[in-house]
């Protein structure tokens, strides 16, 4: 059988179709892989250029909250302490009362044993019982001269002579009498007595003990204390001292009683800023009839300071230190950055009182990014803008 002819040309033509469908393919391919690139590189430029944007948080401005409260430590001391002292020498011969006893007014503490006083006493009595004698014998002479001078027995010049010498022994007898009044008064220190109703928080000494009185004030022998009522004493920053006036109330706890407070009320003030401190040294008073607060104790005191109903309030975060001064970042409606200066009234930790420079309707960056200028773009995160909170949420020093 003889082969045909046309079926070469059938075959290159069957070649040529197949050659151009996978050419067309292969430019489809190429054509999709290229697009795809283009539409990635697209996207990328896209989150790039939207990641070149900052987002930040918006507050608004707090406003003052009813009470706001300053929190200081203070210490504890004793509404009236007495130490007490010797006043003669000797040795102590008792003691009543040892520390942590409730003593009355009055009552005896101690007493002293005084020999050399005891003597010295019954010296002044003798000197005394001799004065008296001289002065007797001397006014009834006086008495027996001025009869004489009726009779002219004796003259005017010796009677006046006796009278005078009466009246010098009688200086004497008041001066001896003196003297004794003055040693009895220095017996009656051989006692000691508690000068208030209170507890006694020391006892320097004991039985025998050798007290010696000189130029000083000498030996503590006991610490008297009335702790039914007590000082608080606390230094005030001087930014604060026009806020804390007499009767300014206050919350007290101490570190033994933890979750138990206790009111006090601002007494008075040294009204004078301490130069080593810088603050000013505040005296309040607090109830202890338990006996609960000890004195010489730490204490954390929290005072109620007043508020400005006007006032607002933003997080340290929100603020921006520079050489232009203080600032904080707000953002416009076109989502900009505007940069405003502000003064700062009162710092509470948590939150800053700001004495000017910002609108309750500013929307303020909660943690501005840095190198923030005006005009930057930023995006927002979030629809809604959070309260920045209270000055009197939290805001303690």
């Amino acid at each position: 059988m003889s082969p045909d002819p046309a079926a070469p040309a059938l075959s290159r033509r069957k070649l040529g179709i197949a050659a151009a469908v996978i050419a067309v393919i292969a430019i489809a391919v190429v054509a999709t892989g290229i697009a795809t690139r283009t539409s990635d590189a697209a996207r990328l430029r896209e989150r790039a250029d939207a990641q070149a944007v900052p987002s930040v948080v918006l507050i608004a401005p707090g406003k003052a909250g009813s009470a706001t409260t300053l929190d200081l430590p203070g210490r504890l001391e004793a509404y009236a302490r007495a130490p007490i002292y010797a006043r003669i020498s000797g040795y102590l011969k008792s003691w009543k009362f040892d520390i942590g006893s409730p003593v009355r007014t009055g009552q005896l503490l101690a007493e002293i044993e005084t020999p050399d006083l005891d003597q010295q006493l019954l010296q002044a009595r003798a000197d005394l019982a001799s004065a008296k004698a001289n002065a007797e014998l001397a006014g009834t002479t006086a008495k027996r001269w001025q009869s004489l001078l009726a009779s002219d027995s004796v003259s005017k010049q010796e009677v006046e002579e006796k009278a005078g010498d009466y009246n010098t022994k009688q200086s004497m007898v008041n001066a001896a009498q003196a003297n004794v009044d003055r040693y009895l008064a220095m017996k009656g220190f051989a006692r000691i007595v508690a000068p208030f109703d209170g507890i006694v928080t020391s006892r320097s000494t004991d039985v025998g003990a050798l007290i010696s009185v000189g130029g000083g004030a000498g030996q503590e022998l006991f610490v008297v204390s009335n702790t039914k009522k007590l000082r608080v004493y606390v230094s005030v920053p001087q930014n604060y001292v026009s806020l804390v006036k007499r009767g300014t109330k206050a919350r007290m706890s101490v570190p033994e009683r933890p979750g138990k407070f206790y009111a006090a009320t601002v007494e008075s003030s040294s009204q004078a800023v301490n130069m080593a401190s810088g603050g000013m040294l505040i005296q309040l008073a607090v109830d202890n009839e338990n006996g609960e607060l000890l004195p010489g104790g730490f204490a954390s005191v929290s005072l109620d300071l007043p508020t400005d109903a006007a006032a607002l309030s933003v997080p340290p975060s929100a603020l921006i230190y520079g050489q232009t001064g203080l600032r904080v970042a707000t953002v416009d409606a076109n989502n900009k950055i505007v940069l405003k200066n502000v003064t700062i009234a009162r710092d509470f930790g948590k939150v800053v009182e700001l004495g000017s420079g910002l609108a309750p309707d500013d929307r303020v960056v909660e943690s501005p990014p840095d190198g923030a200028v005006d005009g930057d773009p930023v995006r927002v995160a979030g629809a809604d803008t959070k309260p920045a909170g209270r000055s009197g949420d939290g805001g303690k020093k």
